[in-house]
Parts: structure tokens; C-alpha cells; sequence
């Protein structure tokens, strides 16, 4: 059997699935098996896949149900130690595998590896720095005010952590990932990789665009993780909230090209001040304020010429090439 099992939804991804794939069958850790649960796709996501002579790859084709219900039937056909989930127009680097193993093998009680993630542009010809977590232990109070591991297509799962948390929730549109990682943390330590390894491919017509269904999922999220979450930290509460909310803003931001997507970016805005006053301290709350401000007197491309591109740092070379060397 395979040390590690490789699980990956796929829905109409045929722009995509084949570097999604070649980023998994080209890791330096080779001990795995790849599955791809073909959710009911109409292109031709099923076909591409048929022509890839691997033996390591196997694909199930069912009725769509969902990424949640996707993850859930590849879990029923997983026989790793490990499991590990990516997003079907998400990229690793090519040693992921290998150092989240290693960092696992490292930490015995240790149930979740996780890495660092890299925003790419939908074409993947750019590439900006996310958040460098470094939690490490029982970050349960980390994860519970905000995602750290920012998708879905981050962390090495032991089996045994797996069967402790269950199945993901089929009910949830989005943020099904943060609620998965959060039911881990409960009951795991995690432990970090502090390298870029996880290449998240921002698309405007992904899930993260709808703004609405976002809020909703993410309110049933929280409200669920807090229930469960012991009376030390439920004062955090509220500054989840406010964290989620200036998620939202950037995201909103991020995609102002239309009124009504504007007119969210300030309601959202205005929600996180009053979830948590302090948040209106951080400069992102402030950025995204600023932007909001000058987008409302001027025009988006105007306002982008004043502020920095919304949820983005400055660009970095792509995580999939060798760092150059230095000679002294």
C-alpha cells in the first residue's frame, strides 16, 4: 500500500487538471497513490485524464455532489498512512510531499503538516507571498480566529487524524476546508514546513468571488467551531468575525468591477469595525478603507494606481524554481 494517498476534486476542470496532476506525479516523494474523484464533470476534465499513463493515478467518476462530497469518496477509496487533499487548479512544488512527511515522521504526536501558500495568477505566470504562519503545537486559537492554512489544497493528514475528524460536511459551499482543519485542531497538534509549497490559483470565477455564499458559510463555520471550542477561547470570538469580514472586504475589493460588489466591500468593512473596534488599528483594515474610499470618489483604476493590488504583496519568483545561488 501507499504511504500517502493524494486526494483531488475535480468539476469541469479541464483548463487545468493536467498541471494539477503533473505537479503531483512529478513530487520527489514518489510513494503515492493519486485520486481523482471526477464530480460529475460535462467537459472534458475525464478525458484528459484517461491519456496519462501512470499507475499511481486512479479516477472515479460519480454523479456531482460537491468538493465536500468529492473529498469524502476519494477518503472511501484512500489506503495511505497519510492523506493529503488538492484543489484541481491548485499547484505544489515539487518536494511538498517530502517535507511535510518529514516533518510529521519528525513530530510522532504531531497529526497535520502544513506548508506555506503561494497566490498565483490565474494564467500562473505571477506569483505573490501569502501569509507565513509559523504556529506550531495546539494552534486550535490561531486556526479558530483565522485559516491559516488558506485552502484546502494545504496540509499531510495522518490516517488516524482523519478518522478522528470524519468526513467533511457536503452542507458547506465553501469554507469546508477551515472547518475541517478547525475539527483536527480540537484534537491535534500541527506542525509547520516555513516554505512556499502551495500555489493557489486566484480565478475571478471561483468560489472565492461569491461573496454572499462566503458570509453565509463562514458564519455557520465560526458559529459551529465556538460551540465546540472550550470557554478559554471563547472570547475570540468577535475578533474572528472581524478577521473573516476583512477577508471578505479584500476579496470584494478584489473584484470591484461591478456596483453591487462595491457596495458589500463597505458594508463588510463596516462589519469588522464593529465585530472588533481594534481591528480598525491594522493597516490592512486601513488599506482596504483607503481603497474603498477612493474607488467611491474616483474609479477602481484609478484608486489601484494609489493603493497596492488588494490581497496582494509585492510579486516573488516562482516557488517552483531553484532559489538562485549566491557565491560569495
Amino acid at each position: 500500500m501507499p504511504s500517502i494517498s493524494v486526494i483531488v476534486p475535480a468539476y469541469n476542470a479541464e483548463r487545468t487538471i493536467l498541471e494539477t496532476v503533473n505537479s503531483v506525479l512529478q513530487q520527489t516523494f514518489t510513494d503515492f497513490e493519486l485520486i481523482v474523484i471526477d464530480d460529475g464533470s460535462t467537459d472534458q476534465s475525464a478525458q484528459l485524464l484517461q491519456a496519462i499513463a501512470d499507475p499511481r493515478l486512479k479516477v472515479f467518476s460519480y454523479p456531482n455532489g460537491g468538493a465536500s462530497v468529492a473529498r469524502n469518496r476519494g477518503m472511501e477509496h484512500a489506503t495511505g498512512e497519510y492523506f493529503s487533499f488538492l484543489d484541481a487548479d491548485d499547484l505544489w512544488t515539487s518536494d511538498k510531499l517530502q517535507l511535510q512527511l518529514d516533518a510529521l515522521q519528525a513530530h510522532a504526536e504531531a497529526g497535520v503538516a502544513y506548508s506555506w501558500t503561494c497566490n498565483m495568477s490565474p494564467t500562473g505566470e505571477a506569483f505573490y507571498p501569502g501569509l507565513c504562519a509559523t504556529y506550531t503545537g495546539n494552534v486550535q486559537a490561531q486556526l479558530l480566529v483565522s485559516n491559516f492554512l488558506a485552502s484546502g489544497s494545504n496540509g499531510l493528514i495522518r490516517r488516524d487524524a482523519i478518522a478522528s475528524a470524519g468526513a467533511f460536511d457536503p452542507a458547506l459551499d465553501a469554507y469546508e476546508d477551515w472547518d475541517y482543519f478547525l475539527r483536527l485542531a480540537a484534537r491535534w497538534t500541527f506542525v509547520v514546513v516555513p516554505k512556499y509549497q502551495i500555489l493557489y490559483r486566484q480565478s475571478p470565477g471561483g468560489r472565492s468571488s461569491k461573496i454572499a455564499t462566503l458570509e453565509q458559510c463562514s458564519q455557520i463555520v465560526i458559529d459551529r467551531a465556538f460551540r465546540a471550542a472550550p470557554p478559554e477561547l471563547q472570547p475570540l470570538k468577535q475578533q474572528t468575525l472581524a478577521v473573516n469580514y476583512q477577508y471578505l472586504a479584500g476579496l470584494c475589493l478584489a473584484y470591484a468591477d461591478q456596483p453591487e460588489r462595491m457596495l458589500q466591500a463597505g458594508e463588510v468593512i463596516w462589519k469588522a469595525i464593529q465585530a472588533f473596534p481594534p481591528i480598525l488599528l491594522e493597516k490592512q483594515t486601513q488599506r482596504y478603507a483607503l481603497k474603498w474610499l477612493l474607488m467611491r470618489l474616483l474609479s477602481p483604476q484609478i484608486a489601484t494606481q494609489f493603493t497596492r493590488p488588494v490581497g496582494l504583496a509585492n510579486r516573488i519568483a516562482d516557488p517552483r524554481l531553484p532559489s538562485p545561488s549566491i557565491n560569495p
